[in-house]
């Protein structure tokens, strides 16, 4: 297929949050910048997703709010389910599926001929798994439908912690729409920490090394109902002049948190396939002091956007003292590198550019 024809798209979203998010939604945020991008470049695309999300593409919906709004938990598939169904019952309209759902699209993607790409979000290893010769189920789907599964890892270390070898894979950065973080170069005197509240977030450590090097931190991300009390017994304790809890920023108000902060504090303790905060606070000219777990060593330029700080030491023992050296030489980084990097390699045109070349490849049979 010539890579210049215009192509009829699918995108298919998942309808917890709305596209784009209007707080948290990492994968909704993603979805958005790709429909958008790929809408302005004349390609005819079709966004199904809830009905109160905003595009300039077609939008098709089951469902006329984010599930969130009614409370429906993320343990329920059904509405994804129907969602799923009402993509597929016009697969025929379409020269690409690019689904963003996870395991949910398989079950459908064999029933018809167009072809289906999937960005896996999600982390697709078995670190927690007590059995290392049985696949939990979830992925062990993923090894019964891998030979017809076009798959777009978010980075080198999500494929590389996948025991599934998907014959068909790419690697596809996140990229962000740069215009509303704008760089500041004359940063105020705290550092920050975001995401959802959650221990393997790295809270606890952030809040660790505050305390340690007395320094100003202020704490922002969704408080979810069922880490209330790992709120209020780990967290709140240590809040006062020096650390503050803001709450759950909107869109609007991330620049300037992340802009204004000294570094962002990202000691993370789990394998995070991408990591967006990250990014977003680059490009505002903030650099990002995180354990190098997941996918950190490609995102962070190590000592030159931020410090990529190993996560155990020689003995085994997590390194919160490396840690603690990387705040005391934040100064040493110059915010104009970080956003040169961000420019150079985490925007949505570059991941849209790098979408549609995977999508002309599958087409025309180059795989």
């Amino acid at each position: 297929m010539r890579k210049n024809k215009k192509l009829r798209i699918a995108q298919i979203a998942p309808l917890w949050v709305s596209i784009p998010p209007e707080k948290y939604g990492g994968i909704e945020r993603i979805v958005h910048y790709l429909t958008e991008e790929l809408t302005r470049r004349g390609h005819q695309v079709t966004l199904f997703a809830s009905g109160d999300s905003k595009t300039k593409a077609k939008l098709v919906s089951v469902y006329p709010r984010a599930l969130k709004k009614d409370k429906i938990p993320w343990t329920d598939p059904f509405w994804n389910l129907e969602n799923l169904s009402a993509a597929f019952k016009k697969a025929k309209q379409f020269d690409i599926i690019h689904a963003h759902l996870d395991l949910w699209t398989l079950f459908f993607q064999e029933l018809t001929k167009t072809p289906v790409v999937h960005t896996f979000h999600n982390p697709l290893y078995t670190s927690s798994i007590t059995d290392p010769k049985r696949l939990p189920t979830r992925l062990r789907m993923f090894e019964i439908h891998k030979k017809t599964t076009f798959g777009c890892f978010i980075s080198k270390s999500q494929r590389k912690l996948c025991p599934v070898n998907f014959p068909h894979n790419w690697i596809v950065y996140n990229g962000i729409d740069i215009s509303p973080y704008k760089f500041n170069p004359n940063p105020d005197d705290y550092f920050a920490w975001i995401a959802r509240i959650d221990p393997y977030k790295g809270i606890e450590n952030a809040i660790w090394a505050a305390e340690k090097t007395k320094s100003k931190l202020l704490i922002a991300g969704r408080l979810d109902k069922n880490r209330r009390e790992y709120f209020k017994t780990k967290i709140k304790p240590h809040l006062g002049r020096k650390i503050k809890y803001v709450g759950e920023l909107s869109q609007k108000e991330l620049p300037e948190f992340y802009g204004k902060a000294k570094a962002v504090l990202y000691p993370i303790e789990w394998h995070e396939p991408f990591g967006l905060i990250m990014v977003e606070a680059m490009a505002c000219g903030t650099p990002v002091i995180a354990f190098d777990r997941g996918s950190v060593p490609e995102v962070i330029k190590d000592k030159k956007t931020g410090f990529v700080v190993p996560f155990l030491t020689k003995k085994g023992k997590k390194n919160m003292n490396g840690f603690i050296d990387a705040i005391k030489q934040i100064d040493s980084i110059k915010r104009e590198d970080c956003r040169k990097w961000v420019e150079k390699k985490f925007t949505y045109q570059t991941m849209t550019d790098r979408y549609e070349e995977i999508y002309y490849k599958i087409l025309s049979q180059k795989i």
